[in-house]
C-alpha cells in the first residue's frame, strides 16, 4: 500500500442510511407560527401573549430598528427577560428579524 492509496483510502468513507419513522400529525398538534411586526414599546405585550398561546413568532423589527434605536434596543430587553421568566427562547435571524419560540420548541445555535 503506497502513500497516496493510504489517503485515498481515508477519503472514501460509505454511507450510512438512516430511516425514521413517519410521524402522524393529528388535527390537535398542530403549531402556528405567526409573522408579527413590531411597531412600539406595547407590542412587546401581544408578543408574549402569542407565546403563551402556543405560537412561533417571527418578529419583523427592522422598521423600529432605523426609526428609534433607543425604544429599540428596551423592546428587545423586556422580551429578553419575558423569554427568561416564561422559559421561552429568543434568537435573531438575518437583518431585522427575530425569532421567539414557547417552550416545547428550542432554537439551535
Amino acid at each position: 500500500m503506497g502513500f497516496m492509496d493510504f489517503f485515498k483510502k481515508l477519503g472514501k468513507r460509505e454511507e450510512e442510511v438512516v430511516e425514521f419513522p413517519e410521524e402522524v400529525i393529528e388535527p390537535g398538534n398542530k403549531v402556528t407560527v405567526r409573522i408579527e411586526t413590531l411597531a412600539n414599546f406595547i407590542d412587546t405585550e401581544r408578543v408574549a401573549r402569542l407565546l403563551r398561546e402556543g405560537n412561533i413568532v417571527f418578529l419583523k423589527v427592522a422598521d423600529m430598528q432605523k426609526k428609534d434605536l433607543g425604544e429599540f434596543q428596551n423592546c428587545v430587553q423586556k422580551l429578553k427577560r419575558l423569554c427568561n421568566q416564561g422559559g421561552w427562547d429568543i434568537a435573531g435571524i438575518e437583518e431585522g428579524y427575530l425569532v421567539l419560540t414557547p417552550t416545547f420548541a428550542r432554537i439551535e445555535r
